[in-house]
């Protein structure tokens, strides 16, 4: 039943992520035969808003045709996550001071829609709408659009202070580190990850030390915490910078307390001895103190 569930669900967000992504054909429509550099100019062209706007009408028309209900849900996710994706290229190509937001779009939409996929690959039963993680919290989408607001008032006042190139590849090494890491901790994990901290131990958790468990106690933390910082050392957003940095390390110090108090619970002395060989990957997080 899992299996299947992987194959239909999977398959779909496969298959409208991709619906998505085909917005990236349009310029090559409009401006056939041009240079790359015209990019730019398609997307701030009348016209081509137009056909976006089409685009997305008629996939989404066809996504709800064939897909009813709750798999409809999982396909508009997906094809829109695939849109911010072929959005993102575009701009990435494009001969515009707008490029390292391309960069960014490319992998926000890719963290999101990957978080579904391989959630579908490793743990089916699991799998919901929560799995993109776009309704992470109220304080998330908060971080994020204060993101986009620094890099558009800063892009308008000072557009110099966003082409530090070296620095946005730097944030662009953490964005890919970051996110390989998170997604190489879910697939060792496989069936005993899970998005939501469990207060109860199912008959198949098992206590995981190795691959990357065996470097980092909260590997999928890691990846996220500096995958998080990385997008705003890309978007050189020096306020964000520090407002990501200072939160997502809050955020991950008390939930690392919080689902390590449930391991020890689940696993008893072989977390403690885990606990004492293997740190958590964070800086100045040690996780919950357990008395000798």
């Amino acid at each position: 039943m899992a299996g299947s569930r992987f194959v239909l669900e999977g398959r779909i967000s496969i298959i409208s992520f991709i619906s998505g992504l085909g917005v990236i054909i349009i310029p090559l429509l409009v401006k056939f035969g041009s240079h790359i550099d015209w990019i730019f100019d398609y997307l701030t062209d009348v016209n081509g808003k137009i056909a976006i706007a089409v685009y997305i009408t008629v996939i989404n028309g066809f996504l709800l045709i064939i897909y009813k209900g709750p798999l409809y849900k999982v396909a508009v996710r997906a094809c829109f996550l695939g849109f911010a994706f072929g959005c993102g290229l575009i701009l990435s190509f494009a001969d515009t001071t707008w490029t390292y937001f391309g960069w960014y779009m490319c992998s926000l939409s890719f963290f999101h829609y990957s978080e579904y996929l391989v959630t579908a690959m490793i743990n089916p039963r699991s799998l919901s709408l929560d799995s993109f993680l776009l309704n992470h919290s109220v304080e998330y989408v908060v971080a994020a659009i204060s993101s986009w607001i620094e890099f558009t008032v800063e892009q308008l006042l000072i557009p110099e202070i966003k082409q530090v190139n070296w620095l946005c590849l730097v944030g662009l090494v953490m964005v890919l580190c970051g996110d390989s890491l998170r997604k190489a901790a879910m697939l060792t994990a496989g069936s005993n990850f899970n998005h939501i901290v469990q207060n109860e131990k199912a008959q198949t958790h098992m206590l995981v030390t190795t691959g990357v468990y065996a470097l980092f106690r909260h590997p999928s933390y890691v990846g996220w915490f500096y995958w998080s910082i990385g997008t705003q050392i890309m978007l050189c957003n020096p306020i964000c910078i520090l407002g990501y940095t200072f939160a997502s390390w809050r955020f991950f110090r008390e939930r690392i307390e919080e689902e390590e108090i449930f391991l020890i619970h689940f696993f008893g002395e072989d977390y403690v001895e885990y606990k004492k060989k293997v740190f958590t990957g964070l800086p100045f997080i040690s996780g919950i103190r357990v008395n000798s």
